[in-house]
Order: C-alpha cells, then structure tokens, then sequence
C-alpha cells in the first residue's frame, strides 16, 4: 500500500529528502478549502469496530429480454462481490429483485420483489437494526423515467418518485449513506436524495438520457476485486469506483464508435449540484474519497479484538491524511508537511503493531 509504504519511508529519510517523496506521491492541486464539514474533520464514514455495514440492492422489472440478463447479471455479481471481498454476508445484504423470484441459480439470494410495500417493509426492518454511525449502501437498477419532482425509479406496480424515496430514506439520518443510482434517467431522481452527509451517485445527467446506461456493468467491475483501487491501499473509495465507471464508459462508447448516451454525475456536499468529473479539488468529490464500502470486520480475516481496534485506527490515520491532503490550502507550506509526516509515522508504527498481531 502506497500510504504505508511511505510511512515506513518515513522513519528512515532525512527530512529534505521526506519532503520530495511525500510531495510525489501525495501531490494534488492546491485547493479552496473544504466543505466546513470537512473541515473539522466530521464523523461522516468514520469506521469504527462497533460500527456495522449493511447494503440494499433494488432491482426493478426489465424490458426486453436483454435487460433482463443484464440486471440478473449485475445484481447477482454484486452480491457475490460484497459477500466475498468486502465482509457483507446474508444478513447484512437485502435483496429486492424484480418480481421476487430469480429463475436458475442464484434464487435464494433474494429477499422479496421490488415494489413499494417489500422496499417499505424491508426498510422499516434494516432501521430496527441500524445503529448511530452505521453505514448503508443502496443500489438501484433497472429502468427510470420522468423529470424533476416526477422522476421515478420503475418498481413492479406503482413507481416511486425520488421525493417519495427521500421520505423513505429520512429515517436513516444518523447513519452514513452511499447511493449508486445506475438506472435510465436516473438525474432527477438522484438529485432528490440529496443531502448532507450522503454521496450520490447518478448514471446519468438528466432525464433526456434514456436509453439502457451501461454505467452499472462498470461500477460493478470497480468493486470486482477492487479493480477500482487507484491508490493501492487495497480500498475502493467511493470516487474511486466513480472515477474508474466514468472512464470505462467513455472509452466503450469510444471503442463502439458511438457518441455517449450517458454522463455520470456524483454529489457529495448536499446541493443536488452533480458533478462530472469530481475531484478533491472541486466542492464534490471531498466526501466519496473518504467513503468506503469495506466493512471492518471480515469473518474471512479471523482478527483478534486487538487487531480489529488496530486495523480501525489505521483507517482513520489514513482517512485523515485524505482530509489533510484536501485542505492543504488551509495551511503554510511548513505545518502542512509537519501534520502529514505526523500522521504518515503514526499510521507506520501502527500498521506495524496490526502486522505483529496479524503473523502471531
């Protein structure tokens, strides 16, 4: 991993020289300063080891035979992704998927249809688990339609609005939440789930993007043994599962010989303002960075107690250094380098005690 790779740098380099090797490697532009959220370094996707993940993906009736494949297909790959490489399990995975039945393998995955009464029951059951500072993701895909307050994602019998999904997702205010909408259409409904503390991911710009996006087959594909994973920290952020579909769909659309029927956006900063091509340096993108879907604790892993506070903490130093890293406007050139190489050999000698706990 990159970060640590420094840290442990760190130790050995004289200052000069330390200045140079963390100017390469965490070199970004010199940026406004964040959000005030951000600023203070808020509790938003801050992972503890009493904090838990749970992740909802809705599937909605296809049309044409096509797209039916196709969001079988998705939704089953991303099951298995969360459950083998990110420490979800059955438990902390609802699946509402179409009708509520899935022909040939796979079947038994789904917990019930996708219509406004199981996505309503389903909710009202993930909220009597969830706790303060827990983290939900959800994933919608199928079809969209409409424009602003009429916007819909389409469920089997009546389509919910993105206002009505709102109300819906209003009982989780205490918790962390990632949306990953990747159906047609998808702006408007996306922008009404705005809000602080959230990141919001559409697949689309607006609502006369309405043919079938591919968008979802690549955020997918991100996740897909972190394929996503630009830093080398073994992590897949949210911006950069983003970044990565974005780009993968741009260079489809090239391959197909085809002008693109689709443009990503993400929110982050509670505006509904989406931005294409989100960065630390722009006000979206500061939140997705820090916004990881991985859980804590995988049973895969077999951790000590010991060893799960520690691989805490070296998530939140490292999270930190993101933070840091966007505000480095805030800063002289001196104190900026000084916190950074504080945290760099903190989070250096604590992954070496994770390590020690780990081999033992």
């Amino acid at each position: 991993m990159i970060l640590i790779n420094i840290a442990y740098r760190i130790l050995y380099l004289h200052r000069s020289l330390l200045l140079a090797a963390l100017f390469l490697v965490l070199l970004v532009p010199n940026v406004n300063a964040q959000d005030p959220a951000l600023s203070e370094a808020s509790d938003f996707f801050l992972d503890r080891p009493d904090s838990n993940k749970y992740a909802v993906i809705l599937v909605g009736p296809a049309v044409g035979d096509t797209n039916s494949s196709r969001f079988r297909q998705w939704a089953l790959s991303l099951y298995d992704i969360l459950a083998r490489d990110y420490g979800y399990n059955s438990d902390t995975i609802t699946l509402l998927y179409d009708r509520g039945e899935i022909e040939g393998p796979g079947g038994e995955r789904v917990d019930a249809a996708c219509d406004r009464e199981a996505i309503e029951q389903q909710f009202a059951a993930l909220k009597s688990r969830v706790k303060i500072g827990d983290q939900i993701i959800l994933f919608l895909i199928g079809h969209g339609s409409g424009a602003e307050a009429e916007a819909k994602f389409n469920i089997v019998g009546p389509d919910l609005t993105g206002i009505e999904f709102a109300y819906l997702l209003d009982q989780f205010a205490q918790q962390d939440m990632v949306i990953v909408n990747t159906t047609s259409a998808s702006y408007g409904f996306s922008a009404a789930l705005s809000s602080e503390g959230r990141v919001v991911i559409s697949s689309t710009r607006s609502s006369s993007e309405k043919y079938d996006p591919i968008f979802s087959r690549f955020f997918i594909e991100a996740l897909d043994a972190r394929n996503g994973d630009r830093d080398k920290n073994n992590r897949v952020s949210m911006l950069e599962a983003f970044n990565y579909a974005r780009n993968n769909v741009t260079q489809w659309y090239e391959e197909q010989g085809r002008l693109a029927a689709e443009h990503a956006g993400l929110d982050d900063n509670g505006d509904s303002l989406f931005s294409l091509n989100p960065t630390v340096a722009e006000a979206d993108g500061r939140l997705a960075e820090i916004a990881f879907i991985d859980t804590l604790i995988d049973s895969n892993e077999g951790l000590s107690e010991v060893a799960v506070r520690l691989k805490s903490r070296m998530q939140r130093i490292e999270r930190s250094v993101f933070i840091l890293r966007g505000r480095k406007a805030d800063f002289l050139e001196a104190d900026y380098w000084q916190q950074m190489e504080e945290l760099l050999v903190d989070l250096a000698r604590t992954t070496g005690r994770f390590n020690e706990q780990v081999e033992q």
